[in-house]
């Protein structure tokens, strides 16, 4: 298979306290400067930091019935999932669907930042979850 991943683009972290999470990265690594936005459509609120051209996501629920919930619930805070820009993001997925990839999300579904993204099922790489990003041109 060819390789069509062009870079990092951000790693997402479940955390309980975003204002909490924010500080301690604030205080620690001197990342203080945040975007917040927020996603009643998902049940939770996101920080974007930016880590030169890599983001950082810290995500909570603002639900106990939200994913998120459930992944701290039972794994606790920490990272959830690494994301992976991509060109044609409906094609890598035609691609990975006929290669026997397993899939959580067959076609591209809106994103932050006007993107469109989908997730590869942790089981198929080595247990972690995958996001595929395309950002729109």
């Amino acid at each position: 298979m060819e390789q069509f991943l062009k870079r990092l683009d951000h790693l997402g972290i479940a955390v309980r306290d975003l204002a909490a999470a924010m500080a301690t990265y604030g205080d620690s690594l001197g990342l203080t400067e945040w975007e917040i936005i927020d996603m009643p459509e998902r049940s939770m609120q996101v920080a974007v930091g930016r880590v030169g051209d890599t983001l950082l996501e810290l995500i909570t629920p603002t639900s106990p019935a939200a994913a998120f919930s459930k992944f701290l619930d039972e794994r606790g805070e920490g990272i959830h999932h690494i994301a992976y820009e991509v060109d044609n993001l409906a094609a890598v997925l035609a691609q990975l669907e006929a290669s026997g990839v397993r899939l959580i999300d067959r076609t591209p579904r809106p994103g932050i930042h006007n993107t469109s993204i989908a997730f590869i099922h942790p089981k198929a790489l080595v247990g972690v979850l995958t996001e595929l990003v395309e950002h729109a041109r």
